[in-house]
């Protein structure tokens, strides 16, 4: 997907965000002077159209068609009201969420998003339940409630201060009944939104073409009239495309070596690059069906093997941090747990590790990574992975890709022994680095069954609104996941927007969760 609009975008997540300035960013001479028609690169393609099936990238082009209940207005860090008009707990206990919404809301085909129409799209995700999608957000809701045309209420199972946040991310988007089944997803290229833009045309894997919705009512201030999103297989044709200005902004998907090129770029060029904190992290998943990976010894091992300093200094050359805990620098609760653990990687001490379970041959294992989505760095951060692990002598590691689509319906299947994800998170807490792993329905398709986490850390720091106050819960649930190395943290990233040095915007154009809003790209020139 065309990765979800955040402002904390992490530093391996690279995003470069340009708009057309010639070629089909041009404006014609008959159009107004005001008129603008830009153009966004990416490697990031959305997987469905329908938001109950994407816990992925979708989200990117989901913030910019179709409307939550509540956002994050620029400049804001926790949720305020977008279809709605106001919201809050009404109950002291945090189990209560009650939203109005605004009147006279409608969607593109014209039908009312009213309450009845906001449960719909809510009640859909639960009920589909689909596989890897974004059902697994919903597990404190017990059910939802409508009273007359514009109030809906929420009834939490259990105390949920991060809700808000959870009712926030583009999963959430308001969809209308006439189009979108309750039993099952939406297919086709098409979709029905009340956001900033209408989808005016798609094509699954080269582009959408967005228009401004005339009839959205919102908090977003659009500062162009159309947008189009071009998906990019390889990151190095959409860098080309921006150098020769067929595109205005690429985000998501450049490698290192392109940010550093682009920030090297003549003045002449007229390239910019603006970074961003990041909060996108990369990780491993250990499949505990496959008959070497379920094996404590075999995952601790490899935790001690690989070098994170010599893989992002050879892969990406000081756009990507080490990172050593599932919640990142930046993020409450950050820890560096498998730096203290197991400290410098050392080919002794994992041989050690595999010896005392009485492992003493190479252990054959093989790493699937997706070949289409993160940007083509991914296939030279496996490949450095593969070396470091070959050449200890302990593993024999085999290396397979497939395209996204193909790759999300391999990992739900467990298919796959070992792989690689990236995460960006879904909203700025420390919940959503470890919530959305553990669990029988989680992001990474693979149950992972951890009672302490979800039966008493997660709930206990779900009844504090003061999020600055659940570190300590949090230390605990970083110390589960090292002792378990089911997930193996990787890198974090920075985030880069390179455009043309006459686009405005970009440095507003991420919001909390680091999702692109495209409406806030503009040539300077015509404003």
């Amino acid at each position: 997907m065309f990765n979800r609009t955040r402002c904390l975008q992490s530093a391996a997540a690279l995003a470069s965000i340009s708009l057309l300035t010639s070629g089909c960013g041009m404006l014609s001479s008959d159009q107004s002077d005001t008129e603008q028609k830009l153009a966004v690169g990416t490697t990031s393609t959305p997987s469905t159209l329908d938001p109950a099936g994407a816990w992925d990238g979708s989200w990117e082009l989901y913030r910019n068609v179709f409307q939550t209940l509540v956002s994050y207005p620029t400049g804001s860090t926790t949720p305020e009201p977008d279809a709605a008009e106001k919201c809050s707990f009404t109950d002291s206990s945090n189990q209560v969420y009650t939203c109005t919404l605004r009147e006279g809301l409608t969607f593109s085909d014209g039908t009312a998003l009213d309450a009845k129409a906001a449960k719909h799209s809510i009640d859909r995700i639960v009920a589909i339940g689909e596989k890897g999608g974004p059902s697994g957000l919903l597990s404190s809701l017990d059910k939802v409630e409508t009273s007359g045309n514009r109030k809906i209420t929420f009834r939490l199972n259990k105390p949920d201060a991060t809700f808000p946040f959870v009712l926030a991310t583009p999963a959430m988007s308001m969809v209308s009944p006439a189009d979108y089944p309750k039993d099952r997803l939406r297919t086709g290229n098409q979709l029905t939104g009340s956001g900033p833009y209408n989808l005016a045309s798609y094509q699954p894997e080269k582009m959408a073409e967005l228009v401004k919705n005339p009839k959205y009512e919102g908090f977003a201030d659009l500062k162009n009239d159309a947008v189009t999103i071009h998906y990019y297989k390889d990151s190095a044709v959409m860098v080309e495309a921006l150098k020769k200005k067929e595109i205005d902004a690429t985000f998501r998907g450049l490698t290192a070596e392109q940010v550093i090129d682009l920030e090297g770029q003549p003045k002449e060029k007229e390239l910019q690059v603006v970074e961003a904190v990041g909060a996108e992290i990369r990780y491993l998943v250990f499949n505990p069906k496959d008959p070497a990976a379920r094996k404590p010894a075999v995952r601790r091992a490899i935790a001690q093997v690989v070098d994170r300093g010599a893989l992002v200094d050879k892969v990406y050359k000081g756009t990507a941090e080490p990172l050593y805990s599932m919640i990142p620098s930046g993020v409450a609760g950050h820890a560096t747990s498998f730096f203290d653990t197991y400290g410098e990687p050392s080919v002794p001490k994992a041989r050690n590790i595999l010896a005392e379970a009485g492992i003493t041959e190479p252990v054959p294992l093989t790493f699937w990574y997706t070949s289409d989505r993160y940007g083509s760095a991914t296939a030279l951060e496996f490949a450095e992975l593969k070396r470091q692990l070959d050449e200890s002598g302990l593993f024999k590691i085999t290396l397979k890709h497939r395209p996204w689509k193909e790759f999300a319906k391999g990992y739900q299947k467990g298919e796959y022994p070992v792989f690689g994800r990236g995460w960006s998170p879904d909203f700025p807490d420390p919940d959503n680095f470890v919530a959305p792993f553990v669990g029988e329905n989680n992001a990474v398709g693979t149950p992972y069954d951890t009672p302490e986490i979800t039966a008493s850390l997660l709930p206990k720091t779900r009844q504090e609104s003061d999020r600055a106050a659940v570190g300590d819960q949090f230390g605990r649930a970083q110390e589960i996941l090292l002792e378990d190395v089911r997930l193996l943290p990787l890198w974090q990233g920075k985030l880069y927007v390179a455009a043309s040095d006459e686009i405005a915007g970009a440095e507003r154009a991420l919001d909390p969760q680091t999702i692109m809003q495209v409406w806030q790209l503009h040539k300077k020139t015509s404003w």
